[in-house]
Formats: structure tokens, sequence, C-alpha cells
């Protein structure tokens, strides 16, 4: 039996919207794209959401956005892919990394305000795996320290008293927080459409926001397209009527839109979503009945105030070391099932080694790393198949 760790789960509904797409000769950023825009809005449960061709171009232009660069600081998890730090480095702001609480997979919330300083603009919290952050607790680290924040002369930034919490979603698409879906808790949230992703376009993001009082939605969302299209004041659509071809180059942006063969793809994804999800619970908890008598810890995604929406299936061996872990992983790879690690924490990189990041600094993060096995967590997933890979696993622990 041949089990894949996490293929993209393509039906005939997404090859014809793809068709339907070529066949109309619109192919890059058009109808389809800003169609998928408003149902990613609507879906999330905000006015407004921007598409790019990745969740990192969302979390670098917001930082753009926001006027983040030299000089100032962003604090994200040491904990996660290098997505979520690399942007930072991108603008030319400081990487603050921060420890995750031990034993869990997500930031520890209470090293949060020793972090923070008088040039720190934002956080980049993580939902891994698909389970939000506990942002309640984000916000009140940030609130207790507001008197060192300046906002600066970005007219975006200066809406704040505080950093801004800007959420890589890349996982969380249709997770919940306390009753509220992913998209709509953190100041910006971002997504990602990767093909390993509960819901794929391939390659693709979004970046939703709350509103607030100071920025105008329709504004902010301009400021999105003019980043992400070479800072040219008009899209392919707004130049295709007829007479229309004039443009201005109103800052040098950058190249990561969305095309519309993507969008075609994830109109239908979303279309199906509700259906991959009560699916992906399934396994969970079929996961989670299987593995409760042994002597391991998981990423919850059920609990009282949160619902994940069962993106990775992050299991914990406890008191296992890296190369029994590792074993594990191949002696499953034997029995033909894909499994993963998520993640090998930033500072173990050569590139955060060569910033200045040690592991040492960081003894939660590699706790949970050096014991983590990520097990195939997908829709095209049998309960025969299911069955398999619990059986396997028990057999070697």
């Amino acid at each position: 039996m041949q089990i894949p760790f996490s293929p993209p789960d393509v039906s005939d509904l997404e090859i014809k919207e793809v068709v339907d797409t070529l066949k109309s000769g619109w192919i890059t950023t058009g109808p389809k794209t800003k169609l998928f825009e408003k149902r990613i809005s609507e879906y999330c449960g905000t006015k407004t959401a921007v598409c790019m061709n990745s969740a990192t171009a969302c979390l670098e232009m917001t930082l753009r956005v926001l006027g983040i660069g030299k000089g100032d600081e962003v604090i994200t998890s040491a904990y996660t892919y290098t997505a979520s730090a690399s942007v930072i480095d991108h603008v030319g702001a400081k990487i603050v990394l921060c420890d995750v609480e031990k034993g869990s997979f997500h930031m520890d919330y209470n090293r949060l305000p020793g972090l923070i300083t008088e040039r720190t603009k934002a956080i980049i919290p993580v939902d891994i795996g698909g389970v939000m952050c506990d942002y309640d607790k984000i916000y009140s680290a940030l609130e207790s320290k507001k008197s060192l924040f300046s906002a600066g002369a970005n007219k975006y930034m200066s809406a704040f008293d505080r950093p801004v919490i800007i959420a890589d979603a890349a996982h969380s698409l249709g997770a919940e927080y306390k009753g509220r879906k992913s998209g709509t808790v953190a100041d910006f949230t971002c997504f990602s459409f990767h093909a390993v992703k509960n819901l794929t376009t391939a390659e693709g993001g979004a970046v939703t926001w709350l509103d607030r009082e100071g920025i105008e939605n329709g504004e902010l969302y301009n400021e999105y397209m003019l980043s992400s299209l070479h800072g040219q004041s008009k899209d392919a659509l707004a130049k295709n009527v007829p007479g229309s071809w004039e443009y201005d180059i109103v800052t040098t942006g950058h190249k990561c839109n969305m095309t519309d063969i993507l969008a075609s793809f994830g109109l239908a994804q979303l279309s199906r979503y509700e259906g991959f999800l009560a699916r992906r619970k399934e396994i969970v908890r079929a996961y989670d009945k299987a593995f409760a008598p042994l002597n391991v810890t998981r990423l919850e995604h059920f609990g009282e105030n949160m619902l994940g929406n069962c993106h990775l299936y992050l299991l914990h061996l406890c008191e296992a070391e890296e190369e029994r872990r590792n074993e594990i992983i191949l002696k499953m790879a034997e029995a033909g099932i894909g499994c993963n690690v998520h993640y090998k924490p930033l500072p173990m990189h050569t590139a955060y080694k060569n910033l200045g990041f040690d592991i040492n600094d960081f003894p939660n993060s590699y706790d949970q790393y050096k014991s983590e096995i990520s097990l195939p967590l997908h829709t095209l997933l049998t309960d025969e198949q299911v069955e398999y890979v619990c059986e396997n696993l028990i057999k070697l622990i």
C-alpha cells in the first residue's frame, strides 16, 4: 500500500473551471481573480480580500504597505517555516524570534512582552497545523507595551496605537477561534493556497483585514494592487477597456499577482471546501482515538474556544530523541507511508545561523522538533488507509 503525505484533491469540477478560463482567452489577473477574492472575503466574513501568488507575497506586501522596513523589528515564532520570518528580512527589518511554550507548537505568549521594544512594529503569529493562536493573549501582550509604540509617518500604520498583528494563516483557512473564523481575528490575515494546503490553487495566497477607523478599505485594496503589480496604476483588466491603454507607474512595486487560471482552480476548491473539512475532521478523530493509549501528545484541533481545520496532524513522541524519530519515519516510508516533520526550527537552518540565531536560545522549540512526526492527512485517504497508518505507527512505537 502506498500512502503519499499530502496530494492535492482535484476533481472534474476544478478541471472544468480551468478549461473554461483557458477557453475564455483571459488567463492572467481578471474576472475570475476578482470573483475569487469576493468569495474568499465572503467565506471568511470580511469586506475585502486580495489574492496574490503566495502567502509569502501576502505577508511581505502587508509589511511593505504598512511601511515597515529598516530600523524596525517584527516578532515571529522560532517554530515555523522560513516564510514567516524571511519576509521580515526582505523588507529590511530585524527578525525577532519567540520560542514556543514548553510542550506546545505555538509561541510562548508569556515571553512576548519581553520581546517588544520601541522598534517593534508588528508581530507575525503562526497558526500552525490549522490551529489558531490564542489571539486574546497576543492582543493583551501588545496592549501591555503600547506605550513603547511609535507608528511613524505611514498613513496605514498611523491608524494603530500598538504593533500590528499580521497572522501567518497559511494553514488555517476555515479554522475558528472563539467562534470567529480565521481572517476575522488578527488585524491582517495571510492565507496560503499552495499545493499541499487544504484548499489549493497550485500556488497562491490571499490577505484579509479587519475594518479599522482611519483606513478606507478601497484605498488599502488599491495599495495592495499597486504593490503586487509593479506599482502600475491599472491592471490588465482595467487596461482592457477600449481606449484605456494608458497607465502610470506610481511606485517601483513588485510582481506577485494571482492569475485567473489559479483563481478558477480556487473557485472550484472553495465550492467543495466544507466537504474537505468534514473529511479531515473524521480522519483526525480516528487518529486521536487510535493513539490515545500511547505515550504521545498531539496538536489538538478540537477545544472549547477553538476549532482547527485539521490541516496537519502533528504528533509528539514523548521521550523520543531525534534519531529515534527519524528511524520511525524511515520505517513508515518502507511500509509505503509518507510522513513529514513540521518544523525544523529556524535557528537550526544555515540562513538563520548566519543572522546570529542559536538553537540553544530556543530549547522548547528544539524539544518539540526532535520528537515530532507529521502523519498523512488529506481528503483522498480511505478508512482502510487510515487504519493502515495507525497499525504501522502503533507497532513501531
